[in-house]
């Protein structure tokens, strides 16, 4: 089953908006976008990243039956305080060699880890807590009804709801899925984004250098980032500022990806040719984010594709696909809205921020678990970008910050999660 095709204004912002909080930007996002994958039902064998399109019920109960959590040895009831001595019942159990008979009251039985609790046994005293012969054990109490030992059904049961529709699927949930009887799940189709670099001054990595030009950082960074999330990255190249080449790259990538991310030309200038594109196919809105690194976003609709257009400064077109593409992306892909987690450090550095604009500064921990921040804030140093390790998000008001105050962190990994 596939979705409907976003609608042209799901960017459009109110009327008279002009700078747009990071906020209200988000919000807005979350509020108008939806899902553009159909369905399809995999094995959780090849199901990692994928998100799920229903709700995961358990098939059968985890464990599905009372088993030992230890080796030792079991028996029925609970024990005082004091001296215990216990004849040993001949046999044992151990896992998927269950004990087939009644272990009698007043009496033990060898038990190993995972074993199914035979008739007759509720409790089971640590292995390292006995003295052991071939007849009996003896141990010292207390040791309350049920110790050591794990209940049916105890961590899930059958009919139980394990995993919700929109949930991305980690290697825990696939450890959860067979534990409880899965071995298939409904998920939506892989997310396809493809990535497209514009301008006349950009030149391939790895190419002889030539007057004039630098090389694109932008399309392996975000082919990387796209990746790292766990969607399907597909290569869109690079096209020139040519706005009739820009026009056919749009057409080929709407036939092979589900999203297109692009760098460059996402302004309002003479060669800002995909918000032009964009304006001709009249599904854009142009969002001035007030935000640092980075204002200028163009959204729009080319075709039945959502086109995210980032700035052509790779600090910046990183920085916007951080806080804005990766939420972005989750919906899309069919899964739930999630903002990157954070924590609050004490500052190893002093600023002085003006009001007006969120600021996200490069930022690594040091050994003392504070935060310190890249020695320049200028946008075209993209080694910034591999010093640090998150960003530290300074709120749009004014702030004086000195060290050991505290501020807001997070690391690049909460990102895209």
């Amino acid at each position: 089953m596939k979705p409907p095709p976003l609608k042209n204004d799901c960017f459009a912002l109110p009327r008279g908006v002009n700078w747009v909080p990071v906020d209200t930007a988000l919000d807005h996002l979350r509020r108008n976008l939806t899902g553009v994958k159909g369905q399809e039902v995999v094995k959780i064998h090849d199901a990692e990243a994928r998100f799920l399109a229903s709700d995961v019920t358990a098939v059968t109960a985890n464990p599905p039956t009372a088993n030992s959590a230890v080796d030792g040895y079991g028996f029925a009831g609970g024990a005082s305080a004091g001296e215990h001595s216990l004849p040993l019942h001949k046999g044992r159990a151990a896992a998927g060699a269950a004990f087939h008979g009644t272990v009698p009251v007043g009496a033990a039985l060898r038990i190993l880890t995972g074993a199914v609790l035979p008739e007759g046994v509720e409790t089971v005293v640590l292995e390292e807590d006995v003295n052991a012969s071939s007849a009996q054990i003896a141990f010292n109490g207390p040791l309350k009804r049920g110790a050591n030992t794990r209940d049916a059904g105890e961590d899930a049961k059958a009919g139980d709801v394990i995993a919700h529709c929109g949930q991305r699927i980690r290697s825990q949930e696939i450890a959860i899925f067979a534990a409880c009887g899965i071995g298939e799940v409904q998920v939506y189709k892989p997310l396809r984004i493809g990535v497209l670099s514009t301008g006349d001054e950009i030149a391939e990595a790895g190419t002889p250098p030539v007057q004039g030009r630098i090389y694109d950082a932008n399309r392996p960074m975000l082919l990387s980032l796209v990746r790292r999330w766990g969607f399907q990255p597909v290569d869109l190249g690079h096209v020139g500022d040519d706005r009739d080449a820009l026009r056919h790259s749009l057409d080929k990538a709407a036939t092979q990806a589900d999203v297109i991310l692009t760098s460059g030309g996402a302004s309002a200038g003479d060669e800002d040719h995909v918000s032009a594109l964009l304006a001709e196919a009249g599904a854009i809105d142009h969002w001035r984010i007030a935000l640092k690194p980075g204002r200028p976003l163009a959204l729009g609709i080319w075709g039945d594709i959502p086109v995210f257009g980032l700035p052509g400064n790779p600090v910046a077109a990183f920085v916007c696909t951080l806080i804005f593409a990766a939420p972005a992306f989750r919906v899309l892909a069919g899964g739930n809205w999630r903002s990157p987690s954070g924590f609050t450090v004490p500052a190893a550095f002093s600023k002085n921020k003006k009001p007006g604009r969120r600021e996200y500064l490069r930022a690594r921990l040091n050994a003392d678990g504070a935060v310190e921040v890249f020695g320049s804030e200028g946008s075209g140093r993209i080694s910034g970008l591999s010093w640090a390790d998150g960003l530290v998000e300074l709120p749009d008001g004014a702030m004086d910050i000195g060290p050991g105050d505290k501020v807001h962190y997070i690391p690049f990994a909460c990102f895209g999660e």
